[in-house]
Parts: structure tokens; C-alpha cells; sequence
């Protein structure tokens, strides 16, 4: 799995040597603007929404009132934390679900930055339908959205535990990556032929390639604003230029008489 993050990673540095020779910046920077509008707003919401909600289970709870009056120390600090720990555990399932708002409504740029990038490469010279490629990334996304919702809201109780909880927020994290790395590369299996099912199983034997997708994603937000314009498109191209497709050498039938496509391998990447 190392490998196949660090694959995924350095895809993020073909990536933008890609858009630079291709010159594909307006087609990074337009969603970019409008993403980075919609994430500041909605990281201003996500915060505020999520301190009204944990101060309002404290307080119907008592335990407001109660630690005002504790003395202990390190009790205080414990809860502290906690409280810290199941405010980031909000912020991150409240960003998961901005995320796949983003990926639904910018699908059509999605497929369209894919379809570029194989086209230059010459990796998947014919794409099929666009409208198909777009539906099928809003199903894969609306998808997601409900497996993760799922595992993020267990992680959450999770977090309430003390000490044991601490760990959730990198756990959610790894989450995060694992399904939005997912989306990102399902557009360029579509592209390829791969059914949804065939997609599932490439993607569930190759974890590190959507999560090592997602880690550089997140991390382009660390960089305010910059960042955020930028996060969307270069995760879409390095997500395509990541998955390496070997010519298959012969076609596999599978149970019922259905031609299945040969075996998926992975490569080091493409150098300009």
C-alpha cells in the first residue's frame, strides 16, 4: 500500500507538468474560484454550527455546569480535549459532506479535465459518452457519500470515548482520502470500460492509490486560498495520470459467459 501512495503522490508533480505544457489553467482555475468561495463560506458555518452543537449537548447535559465547578485539573483537561476532538470529528463530517456537494455539481469539469488528460497522455485515446461518464461520477459520488457518511458517523461515537477517542480525527481523515481518491479515479475506470463492479474491486485491491490521492488533496488546503484553487483540477488529473493500464493480453470470461477485461497493472508513472 506505501508504494501505491507514494505513486499517487508524486502523480500530483505530472500532474502539474501537464497543465503547464497543456496550458489548462482556466480549466483549474474557474471550479477552483468557485470552490474556494463555497469552502470559505462553508468552513465558516461548518465551525460556528458545530461549537452551537457541542455547547448545546454539554449544557442539556450538565456537564457544562459541572466542570465549571471541578477543580481537577487533569478531569478538565480531558474533557477539553474531548470536546476539541468531537469538534474536529464535526468540522471533518460536515467538509465530507461539502465535498461530495462539490464532486456532484462539479462533475461535468471532472470528466472533462479525465478526458483531457488521457487524450494528451494517450493512455485511453477513445472515451465513451460524456452524459454517461457524468451520471455515472454523480452515482459513484452519491455512493460514497452514504458508505462514508456510515463509517464517519461510527467513527464519531467513537470519539466520545475518552482517551481511545483521541486517535478518530486521523482515523477520519484516512476516511476521507480513501473515498474522495475513490471518486477521483472511478472517471478514469469509466473511461477505460470498467463497470461499477470491476471498478469497486480494482480500487479495493489498489487502497493506496485513493488514498494517497486524498492526503495531497487535504494537504492543498493547508495553503489558504492558493491551495483551495488549485486542490480540485490537480486532484482530477492526478487521480487519471496515477491509474496505468497495461495493454490487457487476453480477455477473461467470467461465470455466465460475460467478457471481463484483462487484468489492471500498475506502472511508475509517465515522465515528461
Amino acid at each position: 500500500m506505501l508504494e501505491e501512495i507514494i505513486i499517487a503522490i508524486r502523480a500530483y508533480g505530472r500532474a502539474h507538468r501537464l497543465i503547464r505544457k497543456q496550458q489548462l489553467w482556466k480549466w483549474i482555475l474557474v471550479p477552483g474560484i468557485v470552490y474556494t468561495v463555497l469552502f470559505a463560506a462553508a468552513c465558516y458555518f461548518f465551525w460556528e454550527s458545530s461549537a452551537a452543537a457541542i455547547d448545546f449537548v454539554f449544557s442539556r447535559t450538565g456537564l457544562k455546569t459541572w466542570l465549571q465547578h471541578e477543580t481537577g485539573g487533569w478531569l478538565r483537561f480531558l474533557f477539553f480535549f474531548g470536546q476539541l476532538v468531537l469538534h474536529l470529528m464535526l468540522m471533518l463530517l460536515y467538509f465530507s459532506w461539502f465535498k461530495y456537494l462539490i464532486l456532484v455539481a462539479g462533475a461535468p469539469i471532472f470528466v472533462w479535465l479525465m478526458n483531457k488528460t488521457q487524450a494528451f497522455t494517450g493512455l485511453s485515446p477513445q472515451a465513451p459518452e460524456f452524459t454517461g461518464q457524468m451520471m455515472r461520477g454523480i452515482r459513484v459520488a452519491l455512493r460514497n457519500f452514504l458508505w462514508q457518511t456510515f463509517f464517519m458517523m461510527c467513527i464519531l461515537f467513537v470519539s466520545l470515548v475518552p482517551v481511545a477517542g483521541w486517535v478518530t480525527p486521523l482515523l477520519a481523515v484516512f476516511v476521507e482520502c480513501y473515498y474522495f481518491g475513490y471518486s477521483m479515479m472511478d472517471y478514469t475506470n469509466a473511461r477505460r470500460g470498467l463497470s461499477l463492479t470491476q471498478s469497486n474491486q480494482f480500487i479495493s485491491r489498489h487502497k493506496g492509490l485513493p488514498i494517497g490521492n486524498g492526503i495531497v488533496f487535504y494537504g492543498m488546503h493547508l495553503p489558504v486560498v492558493a491551495g483551495w484553487l488549485l486542490a480540485p483540477g490537480y486532484a482530477t488529473i492526478a487521480a487519471s495520470l496515477s491509474l496505468h493500464e497495461e495493454a490487457p493480453q487476453s480477455r477473461q470470461r467470467a461465470p455466465g459467459g460475460v467478457e471481463e477485461p484483462g487484468t489492471l497493472h500498475l506502472k511508475p508513472g509517465i515522465r515528461s
